[in-house]
């Protein structure tokens, strides 16, 4: 394989596309609720979207092209990747997997603390070289044309991704679909995957006939999330070549679609912008726009979604944000994840770590990968 450099690029008369579709945007009538029980409000919305065509400085591909990035065929199909080595001569390999609705962009605020951290006023024994994919049927990845392409072998081509830059033992991270790849990976190339940490543990929840308080209120929270938050993977897992024509079309649609998310998974005290800034969630909007990867980043869910409960064998590390979709106890953690090592309950923060607490999860990145180099 030989990788060869690449940056993104946005036209202005993919901008000038965007800003007319959202001018020709056909409302729905308000919701009759006074909240957000019935999806985005009507009104936010509509300021969303205003802000995106007159506001955002469309600024997300400088801000991803100031690292550098790469494609390279893997398996067939072309994969977009950010490689950032560290300065520091022992550095460990690190390859960081993003989920729904996220992108590389969600690594951009960690990747310099990680792989320079003497000058983020850390400890230079802490340093990664990183590698950060772009999943198949994502951002700048080529999207399948054909079936299969599912966790695990998605894994396999992370895997030859990281022999072909030269790392033959290395450790992986990840949240949402991140965290089924990585610990795939530990499964499918146990002799180089060092050790896997990932911030969303996604187990079986209310198995113990002693449950404590906390476990008690972490199954209150899943039957919640089950009766109101899953229909986007219903529809994703089912049925989303249907889902994609709409989203494709429409950028209202596509927007409102994913910021429902930082809304219902962040930490936040009742409105998405509390925790991630607008410009974060039209960054992350715009890749999935700008790339129209509606459809082929919900074939995922298609392909795997029953992934997310695999065995993890691997040497394994769990982070819990107090506002992410699951929040296991450890011993509820230990059923899937056989080798646990690493399990550390933290005070604030939600599915999005890296972009809503990047300081904490860099610390627990650091801090379980300083048992493995």
């Amino acid at each position: 394989m030989a990788a060869e450099p690449f940056e993104v690029t946005v036209t202005e008369a993919e901008i000038a596309d965007l800003r007319e579709r959202l001018r020709r945007t056909r409302w729905p009538e308000p919701e009759p609720v006074d909240d957000w029980s019935q999806g985005v409000p009507l009104a936010y919305a509509r300021e969303l979207c205003r802000s995106w065509a007159e506001d955002y400085d469309f600024g997300f591909a400088e801000r991803v092209n100031a690292f550098p990035q790469y494609r390279d065929v893997v398996d067939g199909l072309g994969i977009h990747f950010l490689h950032v080595r560290s300065p520091e001569p022992g550095a460990f390999p690190l390859v960081l997997t993003h989920g729904w609705p996220g992108s590389v962009l969600e690594f951009l605020g960690v990747l310099g603390p990680l792989t320079d951290p003497r000058a983020h006023g850390g400890d230079p024994a802490d340093a990664f070289h990183v590698v950060a994919p772009s999943l198949p049927g994502y951002g700048w990845s080529d999207k399948p044309s054909t079936t299969g392409w599912g966790v695990t072998r998605t894994a396999r081509a992370w895997d030859a991704l990281m022999v072909s830059l030269g790392y033959h033992r290395y450790g992986a991270q990840g949240g949402d679909w991140g965290s089924a790849v990585s610990g795939a990976l530990g499964t499918v190339a146990p002799e180089r995957v060092a050790a896997v940490h990932v911030n969303l543990g996604s187990v079986a929840v209310g198995t113990f006939a002693d449950p404590t308080p906390a476990e008690l209120a972490n199954l209150a929270a899943a039957q919640e999330f089950q009766r109101t938050g899953r229909g986007y993977s219903a529809i994703q897992a089912t049925r989303p070549q249907t889902l994609g024509y709409a989203l494709t079309d429409s950028p209202a649609g596509q927007a409102a679609w994913i910021a429902e998310k930082f809304w219902a998974w962040t930490d936040n005290d009742g409105h998405p912008e509390d925790a991630v800034s607008r410009q974060t969630i039209l960054d992350e909007v715009s890749v999935y726009w700008f790339t129209a990867s509606a459809t082929s980043s919900a074939r995922l869910y298609w392909e795997s979604f029953a992934a997310f409960r695999d065995e993890v064998t691997a040497p394994s590390g769990l982070s819990v944000y107090p506002r992410d979709i699951t929040r296991p106890s450890r011993r509820e953690a230990e059923q899937r994840f056989t080798d646990l090592r690493w399990f550390e309950e933290l005070p604030r923060g939600g599915h999005f770590a890296a972009l809503e607490q990047p300081e904490s999860l860099v610390e627990q990145i650091r801090g379980f990968f300083r048992l493995f180099r």
